[in-house]
């Protein structure tokens, strides 16, 4: 299982615009530091901030703010907000589509560990990822 590198840059950025400490972040400054491309941020970005976890600033001296506290921001949330889905296998998304639904009981454990993932996630906000280094 992998994260998407959507996920990834979001939280990446967020620690970006944590780590300025109420100085706005230019999408050109993060992703210079983060070693991506413009274009990508900005979609970050844009989802990052329609759903409230971002503000952006406009203007010569505007940029991205963090529009709630770093322990506000939970990493469930964000991965949910990022990912298309979590659908291990075919069998959690259609069910009906695997030949074997009839017989394998691989979907009660596969929903246990989706749900144990976001367990783990959903105790962990931006800042315990700012406490680690990264």
């Amino acid at each position: 299982m992998s994260l998407t590198q959507f996920s990834d840059y979001a939280l990446r950025l967020l620690v970006v615009v944590a780590l300025a400490k109420g100085r706005p972040v230019t999408i050109a400054a993060a992703a210079k530091q983060l070693k991506v491309s413009n274009n990508h941020l900005m979609k970050v970005s844009n989802v990052l901030t329609r759903s409230g976890i971002l503000s952006g600033v406009r203007g010569r001296s505007g940029g991205l703010l963090l529009k709630r506290q770093p322990q506000e921001i939970g990493i469930g949330e964000l991965f949910r907000l990022t990912e298309p889905d979590f659908d291990l296998t075919v069998c959690l998304s259609a069910p009906r589509k695997c030949p074997l639904h009839q017989v394998c009981s691989a979907p009660p454990f596969l929903t246990r560990a989706r749900a144990a993932f976001f367990h783990e996630l959903d105790g962990r906000t931006l800042a315990d990822v700012l406490a680690t280094s990264c």
